[in-house]
């Protein structure tokens, strides 16, 4: 059997990695990637796998995007450290989830249940595939998020919202106003929340709109500055192996 990886955090593919060739020591991972774009050139230019093991937030964006732009045929066994109705969605037609963190029973009930179900996918492609997508990504994101200060609540719209940034280890939102509020989602909860073509993940400690983007300049060590229209507290660089997903997001919203 050979096995496809997609996941971004290294430590945990690793540990997936070595699960599954103990599980089933027959099992090739034919290769482990860790954004959407590396998984739509592989899949693109590579024989189908016999099974993918999919990580859902990727480090330049949900996985769903993947499915849109080559089509996959094998079973999908997707990951995600987040429990909400999207797993409900994924099972109702027939494909599994491991959520995180896995444990060895998680990838032997995985790989179990792909067993039984492989008959169907060597004659059928998954069902309704465009449907489920649109449920588990709904383009418009997140409208607003509830905050408290001063010993109130506020709802600060989404499109308010300047940057999220992670200060003194806690999550901060900075609005167009440069008022600053504390929230207790981390940035990966918000960026999974969020309109994947409204906000950017620049680096773990930003999360930025792109009405906040002023200009972009070119760096040392073949780096991005980004520049916003607002004061950051730092410099807000890309690295270089970032460029060219934010590249083609600022082109292609």
């Amino acid at each position: 059997m050979n096995i496809l990886i997609i996941e971004d955090e290294i430590k945990a593919a690793a540990s997936l990695a070595t699960m599954i060739t103990k599980i089933r020591p027959e099992a090739k991972i034919v290769s482990q990637l860790q954004s959407v774009s590396s998984s739509i050139k592989y899949l693109s230019e590579n024989e189908q796998p016999d099974l993918i093991f999919m990580d859902i937030q990727l480090s330049d964006g949900l996985c769903f995007n993947i499915f849109k732009s080559v089509k996959i045929s094998c079973p999908v066994v997707f990951c995600t450290a987040f429990e909400d109705y999207t797993l409900d969605a994924f099972k109702a037609n027939g494909v599994d989830y491991v959520l995180k963190p896995f444990s060895k029973d998680d990838i032997v009930n995985a790989l179990k249940k792909v067993d039984e179900l492989k008959n169907f996918f060597q004659q059928h492609t998954l069902p309704q595939l465009n449907d489920l997508l649109a449920k588990v990504s709904p383009p418009a994101g997140k409208k607003n998020f509830l905050v408290f200060k001063n010993n109130k609540y506020i709802n600060i719209s989404t499109d308010a919202i300047a940057f999220f940034y992670i200060k003194h280890e806690a999550t901060i939102i900075k609005t167009f106003d440069q008022e600053e509020y504390s929230i207790n989602q981390s940035l990966d909860q918000i960026y999974a929340m969020l309109s994947q073509d409204q906000f950017f993940r620049l680096n773990r400690q930003y999360l930025v709109n792109f009405k906040a983007i002023k200009d972009v300049e070119h760096y040392f060590a073949r780096k991005l500055l980004v520049n916003l229209i607002i004061p950051a507290p730092e410099k807000l660089l890309i690295n270089k192996e970032k460029v060219q997903i934010f590249l083609s997001w600022l082109e292609n919203r």
